[in-house]
């Protein structure tokens, strides 16, 4: 695959230079076994603005660009982060009920710009991922969204389990959206302040995240195949919820 330059940044100077100049950066990856005093100063800057960062491979990092990176390269984000904390109680304030999406371990670039799509459409106010292992935001989740990322707000966090508490005790009620669950979504209340937690295809929501719910919900499937893809259950549970909504 190749990647365009406008997509990230290399080297050791332009990559700190670009975190403190505001620089939206999706996250920094450092080539494994990286020491010296550059990259302590480096790793300083990095923790300081909260930046995300991993470990990888110094093929990794050759795969991405030929040019002399330092062991460094930071990818761009096309969008800018937004701040759950400002904009829940904003939905409150304006009168409106809190429909948010939490993903747990969506790491696939299409289906995450097509959730956003589905969310964009069936009125949900936000999308909250978790630093590490969710998609990274590039051009091509902006072209899966249809460009709703660009105006659609994307929470990054930290920790989802410290999220997720902080918006239950806030008043949300905790959905999980999983195969396992005895409740079909259709025989849910889904009405009131949401937020809709849906996991990954590969592991679905891990098992700490399904104990923070409050109910879990499943999808009927009649068909051979024992379960849909991740943004189109995304848009079916958003569809209930707003069916349920308006028929209050």
């Amino acid at each position: 695959m190749i990647h365009s330059e406008k997509e990230f940044i290399f080297g050791m100077h332009p990559v700190m230079e670009a975190i403190r100049g505001g620089s939206q950066i999706d996250r920094v990856l450092v080539r494994q076994g990286l020491r010296g005093i550059q990259y302590h100063e480096l790793m300083q800057v990095v923790n300081e603005f909260a930046v995300p960062w991993q470990v990888v491979p110094v093929e990794k990092l050759d795969y991405i660009t030929r040019k002399n990176h330092q062991g460094v390269i930071a990818w761009l984000s096309a969008i800018e982060f937004q701040n759950i904390e400002n904009i829940l109680p904003r939905i409150f304030e304006e009168g409106g009920e809190p429909l948010l999406l939490m993903l747990d371990g969506v790491s696939d670039v299409r289906n995450f710009g097509a959730i956003v799509r589905s969310a964009l459409c069936f009125g949900a106010h936000a999308v909250i991922i978790p630093e590490k292992n969710s998609a990274r935001i590039s051009a091509d989740a902006v072209k899966a969204s249809a460009g709703a990322l660009s105006t659609f707000p994307v929470c990054r966090v930290k920790s989802l389990t410290k999220s997720l508490s902080y918006l239950k005790d806030s008043g949300l009620k905790a959905v999980a959206a999983t195969e396992k669950a005895d409740m079909e979504v259709s025989a849910a209340g889904l009405t009131g302040p949401l937020v809709v937690i849906l996991g990954s295809e590969e592991r679905g929501i891990s098992r700490e995240m399904l104990g923070l719910s409050d109910i879990r919900v499943s999808i009927p499937i009649t068909g051979a195949i024992g379960s849909l893809n991740v943004s189109v259950s995304a848009g079916i549970l958003l569809y209930e919820i707003g069916r349920q909504r308006s028929a209050k």
